[in-house]
């Protein structure tokens, strides 16, 4: 899997971007949510990344109905189950507001009755309270926030998205005011 050392272009321009979209578009100066958008852009640059979750019979997991069945499955408290909710939770985010063209095509899917919303705030959730119990307060706090403040954070990508649309278009006028 590529992720880019945190001084790599992509890296920088990922940060600023969910910096400016979370900060000055949308007035929400959570420094920790726009790092973590940022970092989820960066490690989702990967197709492996997206699809890393994984079904009994070793396939990757692509539906987010799959991604919960499978979750559920794996022992209460575990590491693993941690991971599955979190990714559930970044997964929903990044399509609900990256590519919200492509949930609305998932609706002839197994996901046709899946909440992205709805789901990603669980996932963020219960990975916040997996993480109180471990005592990783601060990580705990950030995956409530990334819960309470979901709708917020997919709105922000999908400003991001329009700025990196406006770079293809103008490559040299920066981030766009």
């Amino acid at each position: 899997m590529w992720n880019p050392a945190p001084d790599h272009p992509l890296r920088r321009t990922f940060a600023a971007l969910a910096e400016h979209a979370l900060f000055a578009r949308l007035g929400v100066p959570d420094a920790g949510l726009a790092d973590y958008l940022s970092e989820l852009l960066a490690r989702f640059t990967h197709h492996d990344e997206v699809y890393r979750l994984r079904g009994a019979a070793g396939q990757p997991l692509t539906a987010l109905a799959d991604m919960v069945v499978e979750a559920e499955k794996l022992p209460a408290g575990g590491r693993a189950r941690c991971d599955y909710y979190r990714h559930i939770g970044d997964f929903a985010l990044f399509f609900t507001g990256l590519f919200p063209e492509v949930v609305a095509r998932r609706r002839d899917s197994k996901d046709a009755l899946v909440s992205y919303t709805a789901q990603g705030k669980r996932g963020y959730l219960l990975a916040g309270r997996m993480e109180e119990e471990r005592h990783h307060d601060a990580e705990a706090e950030l995956f409530h926030r990334l819960s309470a403040r979901f709708e917020v954070c997919a709105v922000g990508l999908r400003e991001v998205r329009a700025e990196l649309a406006e770079l293809r278009e103008h490559p040299q006028g920066g981030i766009v005011s």
